[in-house]
């Protein structure tokens, strides 16, 4: 097996005691940011001479660069310490089924260019791997960076993925491979697979609203609806990698036959695909809506982004599907709050940027279906990081699994 790439072409990183002692100061630089020695010290218990002498090494590597002084606390003021954005790169893939949102980002998550969006997704292109591998070559060759030295790539996905097997039970089934060998073979690089929902998790703890907490339930709410879990400062996966089914909990026995066989499911109430097809349908009733004008009178090409945009804008009908979806999503939300008395839920996906369009209305039906002091605990939020948090968590789960393997 190939040695993980932030550890080629480093000499000073392939003494495994050392080596092993110098990833877990770069580690402390990636989660914590810029630190004095004194902190690293405190970190790793180690003494400023010998922290001193390492730091030294990773700046000659090229790994670790020195970023200024902090703030004076009387006397001499410490230097800072803070990873080389540009000495390592790491792509971040997130697979929709309509849509691929790729991109390359700099050891300070920063990106090289814009997020590239390639249209058609994993239920729309017979075979998404030549696409993504092309447009990975192009991106390589814009930005102006060695292949070398791209750490990997961490990749979101939808479906049902084995953590034990890391096969998926949705996608490429005729393969027989797990998905980071598939990807591997197609990008030429380490690849790292979660399911799109923990990766949202991931994202959400490292970057975003969930860093620091310890109980966070995370709500992916877009074409279908999913559910991570941060539980005890971990991300909880179940015992095959299953959990966070929350679109397929029963809510409507009577109700309609979802996709999964089903019937009744949440997703058949309140997911985004499911407010498109009811537009679609209503879309010439009496009923004024900019739905129609902005679909010049044809409803296939009505979609979820849409129907937000339009409920943003003030538009009635809009308004009121996603108010509809926000009180079904109530119910189902108010029974994960009496689980796991959670101290924030994150609304994330393409959904939530409706904000208190869709927020207000799951409150409402929460606070009418959960006991009060335990739904007191529960911070409800809208993700700071949007549609970008997939990306994030792609990133932080090629750095996670970089210093994990290591």
């Amino acid at each position: 097996m190939n040695k993980n790439r932030l550890l080629q072409k480093s000499k000073v990183l392939q003494s495994s005691r050392r080596g092993a002692l110098m990833i877990r100061f770069l580690q402390i630089l990636y989660r914590e940011g810029v630190k004095t020695i004194p902190d690293i010290c405190g970190y790793t218990g180690m003494s400023t001479p010998t922290v001193k002498k390492m730091l030294d090494e990773l700046i000659e590597e090229g790994l670790v660069m020195e970023n200024g002084l902090a703030a004076s606390g009387g006397g001499r003021r410490p230097g800072l310490y803070g990873l080389n954005p540009s000495s390592r790169q790491i792509v971040g893939i997130n697979i929709g089924r309509s849509e691929i949102r790729i991109g390359i980002f700099n050891l300070l998550c920063e990106s090289l260019h814009p997020i590239e969006i390639i249209n058609g997704g994993i239920e729309t292109l017979n075979d998404i791997r030549p696409a993504l591998k092309a447009k990975l070559e192009e991106l390589i060759d814009s930005s102006d960076i060695q292949k070398s030295t791209i750490l990997g790539a961490g990749i979101a996905m939808p479906g049902l993925i084995d953590t034990k097997t890391g096969i998926s039970h949705s996608y490429f089934t005729d393969v027989k491979k797990p998905l980071a060998t598939i990807f591997t073979e197609t990008l030429g690089m380490p690849a790292y697979i979660e399911h799109d929902t923990r990766i949202l998790a991931l994202g959400e703890n490292i970057y975003g609203l969930a860093k620091g907490k310890q109980n966070v339930l995370c709500l992916n709410i877009g074409s279908g609806i999913g559910l991570s879990m941060i539980l005890n400062g971990r991300l909880y996966t179940g015992n095959s990698g299953f959990s966070g089914e929350f679109g397929h909990i029963t809510v409507d026995p009577a109700g309609e036959q979802c996709y999964c066989g089903k019937i009744g499911c949440l997703e058949t109430l309140a997911s985004g695909k499911t407010l498109v097809n009811i537009a679609r349908r209503e879309i010439h009733s009496p009923a004024s809506t900019a739905l129609e004008r902005q679909c010049g009178g044809k409803p296939e090409l009505i979609s979820l982004t849409m129907i937000v945009d339009a409920a943003t804008n003030g538009d009635q009908y809009a308004t009121t599907l996603l108010a509809r979806a926000g009180e079904h999503l109530g119910k189902g939300i108010a029974t994960l709050i009496h689980l796991f008395n959670p101290e924030m839920i994150i609304i994330g996906g393409k959904m939530a940027k409706a904000g208190k369009l869709l927020t207000d209305p799951i409150r409402n039906t929460m606070n009418l279906h959960t006991i009060p002091r335990i739904r007191e605990d529960a911070e409800i939020v809208t993700s700071e990081l949007g549609l970008d948090a997939g990306i994030m968590g792609t990133i932080a789960l090629v750095m996670e699994n970089t210093f994990t393997s290591n």
